[in-house]
């Protein structure tokens, strides 16, 4: 039988849709241990599962589980989307930077939101990689919790031995620029690379037809596209970026220093606070349906980790898109040491990641700032340095557009001690 542990499952919405996309697919046996400190959504969670297994006509294995370990004794695969501190702790990621000037859409990947969601998150990493070396060392961690990059370079350190980082920002990309251009999706072929929420697509294509070329022409023909930030940063770079333009906004330092900027491409300060809003009012009405006995609507999510966990059980190739340590240069002008998005070719044996050579230097120069920054927060975590968390935060591309470096140091401090009851008290130091 095979065993998932999902850790966090208390993220009810995203668990629904990657319990739908499993339990459509052919696995065998399977027990389904699902995990979450909140008494209550794990009891929501646990009714969605059983709700969903109904629907889809099969019949795992369900187990609910408050305490972590036990759900992961024995797990062939561990899903893990925890979010530390929840809606109160995304709140202060806007909240505080706002004061100093800080204008922030998403605030999960870099800049301040970023970093400090990575602090938070690092000393629970820590615990689940502690749980996985002991009870469940085979087993591959499918990380889906942000920030991305930071989160599996702070794991590999660790040791964990099978982690990969997964989002489903390349795929749709690629069927959004597949729509724009009028072409199935189906006919595309692509390649993607570079880092996570600011991978580049490096070829578009249909057969022997350069598809970049019809995306230029519907670029020219509508002006609503070239107020896009995506759309503005391809039409200078050269390559498409894989993320939306509220994400992409936050890692250059071109866009939210400038009101004209914000205005011209219409970019929404805060956007990601009416999204918490949204889950939340999701995962009530998810949970007021399943109290009542009301049918609950549970679209699939095309995401990959039930692919990854179906290829592996049954030795179906695919390729996907993950996130993983540049070994062996997979992208030969990034750090080494850095954690890159690759296509990777996944099977019975595990995951492969492809090679992909050298990016364009424009593209590579903007990664190497983001990875600079992921470094930075990683070493922090590591060597318990306080000083290292101001460093991130002095070199990330948007901040630094923004505040001179005492008030970047300030809005640490102040950081830092609204968090502090999630830090490692080495890094709990304010510095002046």
């Amino acid at each position: 039988m095979t065993k998932i542990a999902f850790v966090g499952a208390g993220s009810v919405v995203f668990t629904q849709g990657l319990l739908a996309d499993l339990f459509a697919l052919e696995l065998g046996p399977v027990h389904i241990a699902l995990h979450d400190i909140d008494p209550e959504r794990l009891d929501t969670a646990a009714a969605a599962a059983s709700y969903i297994a109904r629907e889809r006509g099969v019949v795992p294995r369900i187990t609910t589980h408050l305490e972590r370990r036990a759900a992961l004794d024995g797990a062939d695969f561990v899903i893990n989307i925890v979010q530390v501190g929840m809606n109160a702790a995304t709140h202060v990621d806007f909240e505080i930077p706002a004061r100093y000037g800080i204008r922030q859409t998403i605030g999960d990947t870099l800049g301040v939101g970023g970093v400090f969601r990575a602090l938070r998150t690092f000393p629970v990493l820590r615990e689940l990689a502690k749980d996985i070396a002991e009870v469940c060392p085979d087993a591959w961690l499918l990380n889906y919790t942000n920030p991305m990059v930071m989160n599996v370079w702070y794991l590999k350190a660790l040791g964990v031995r099978n982690v990969v980082g997964l989002c489903h920002s390349v795929y749709w990309t690629m069927q959004g620029l597949s729509e724009l251009v009028g072409v199935p999706y189906e006919d595309v072929s692509y390649l993607a690379a570079g880092v996570n929420h600011q991978s580049w697509v490096l070829r578009f294509e249909r057969g022997s037809e350069n598809l970049y070329d019809r995306l230029d022409a519907a670029i020219a023909a509508d002006p609503e596209l070239r107020r896009r930030v995506r759309v503005d940063m391809y039409r200078r770079l050269g390559c498409y970026p894989t993320e939306t333009s509220e994400h992409s906004a936050e890692y250059v330092p071109w866009y939210l220093g400038h009101t004209s900027e914000i205005e011209r491409l219409r970019l929404p300060i805060g956007a990601y606070l009416d999204i918490v809003a949204d889950n939340l009012a999701s995962y009530e009405h998810t949970r007021d349906a399943l109290n009542a006995g009301d049918p609950v609507d549970v679209e699939p999510t095309m995401e990959y980790a039930p692919q990854i966990i179906h290829s592996i059980v049954t030795n179906t190739s695919r390729t996907i898109y993950a996130n993983l340590p540049n070994t062996g240069g997979l992208i030969a002008n990034l750090q080494a040491e850095g954690v890159v998005e690759v296509p990777c070719l996944v099977d019975g044996s595990g995951l492969q990641p492809v090679a992909v050579g050298e990016l364009p230097a424009q593209c590579a120069a903007l990664n190497r700032s983001y990875l600079s920054v992921a470094e930075l927060v990683v070493r922090a975590a590591i060597q318990q340095d306080p000083r290292a968390i101001r460093q991130a935060v002095m070199v990330d591309p948007a901040t630094a557009a923004a505040l001179p470096v005492e008030q970047i140091w300030e809005l640490c401090d102040a950081m830092v001690l609204a968090h502090r009851n999630y830090l490692d008290p080495p890094l709990r130091a304010a510095l002046r």
